[in-house]
């Protein structure tokens, strides 16, 4: 069965971000549209035609959307680039090890989908530096402005890391997964399902517990009334709010994982994927409460909690895991898979 062959993965920044600014820095890896629907086609049947050989050393092609045009980047910049976008250079080498693999994976699996049933609006590309829909990525320039003093020290930890690994990406029967990664889970990872609607074999709930003393673990935002309706009935057009404030939201079901997949919005019956959205959530795992005019939203993690933890691969790796036992422990039943390149 390859059914997951066809899927394109999206994994991006949790807020769109200035070029210059690192991905982590907001959050990375956070839960678009395109990434629900990429894990959702996991489940239907693959009846595309194949797609065109490509060799594993041939550069990836990145649309920059800033002048439209389409730039070859070698698969080594390129997962560098990745890297220094998507995760901290002070995290430990196996975490950056297990970051590049992923962001690899990712690259790979994109590029085949292109290959194979390519997006007009790409160009030719196999994907844009649009962080709003595609993972991080910073060319050579960009992260010289992140790391600004300790450019060369950043950059050359990372670029050694990739280095070790650059042959090897992860993959589930024969294919290239779909590598969702987040910034930190609530303590144990959620379900492909539970987030986007498709059960992924690999995309289970895993222990994370060393997210609890990731920074910012637990998160408080509070709403006043006027600012809380201007974000609710902008979010859900035609929502009515009673009165008592206290009883414009409620949490209806929750996953074994913390994840609120059901609530109540005044009239509306919402997920809690689409709360976090409409409210600038750090997670959707959340718990409410009214104090006085005030609705206080306590949030758990940072990000949408499938596949791998960042914070948690860091913690792993201090704790003396290497980055293949990372990848195992997240990714579940996958295999890490050599490329075989063409020098």
């Amino acid at each position: 069965m390859k059914q997951y062959f066809s899927v394109m993965l999206i994994l991006s920044a949790a807020v769109a971000v200035l070029p210059a600014v690192p991905v982590w820095f907001s959050g990375s890896a956070s839960s678009h549209e395109e990434e629900k629907t990429a894990v959702q086609a996991a489940s239907e049947p693959d009846a595309a035609p194949e797609e065109e050989t490509v060799s594993p050393d041939e550069p990836y092609r990145v649309l920059d959307i800033s002048t439209g045009n389409v730039i070859e980047v070698p698969v080594r910049d390129y997962v560098i680039g990745a890297v220094c976008a998507e995760m901290p250079a002070s995290f430990d080498s196996e975490a950056l090890k297990a970051q590049a693999v992923a962001a690899h994976t990712y690259a790979e699996r994109q590029r085949r989908r292109e290959r194979k049933a390519p997006d007009p609006e790409l160009k030719g590309a196999d994907f844009s530096n649009d962080t709003a829909v595609y993972q991080g990525f910073f060319t050579a320039e960009q992260a010289r402005q992140c790391f600004g003093t300790g450019f060369d020290e950043s950059y050359n930890k990372i670029a050694g890391a990739v280095d070790v690994v650059l042959p090897y990406i992860i993959t589930y029967e024969d294919e290239p997964i779909i590598s969702a990664f987040h910034s930190m889970s609530s303590g144990r990872t959620e379900s492909a399902e539970n987030v986007w609607g498709a059960a992924v074999d690999y995309l289970v709930p895993v222990d994370s517990g060393y997210d609890r003393s990731a920074p910012k673990y637990r998160e408080e935002v509070r709403y006043g009334r006027d600012v809380l309706r201007e974000k609710l009935t902008a979010a859900f057009p035609g929502i009515v709010l009673p009165e008592n404030i206290s009883e414009w939201i409620a949490v209806d079901e929750v996953s074994d994982s913390g994840t609120v997949l059901t609530a109540s919005a005044g009239d509306k019956k919402v997920t809690g994927s689409e709360l976090r959205s409409a409210l600038g959530l750090r997670s959707a795992c959340f718990e409410v409460r009214c104090e006085g005019e005030e609705t206080v939203f306590t949030t758990r993690g940072f990000g949408h909690g499938v596949g791998m933890s960042q914070y948690g691969a860091a913690a792993m790796a201090a704790d003396g895991k290497s980055w293949k036992d990372i990848l195992w422990h997240y990714y579940t039943g996958c295999e890490i898979s050599e490329i075989k390149q063409d020098r």
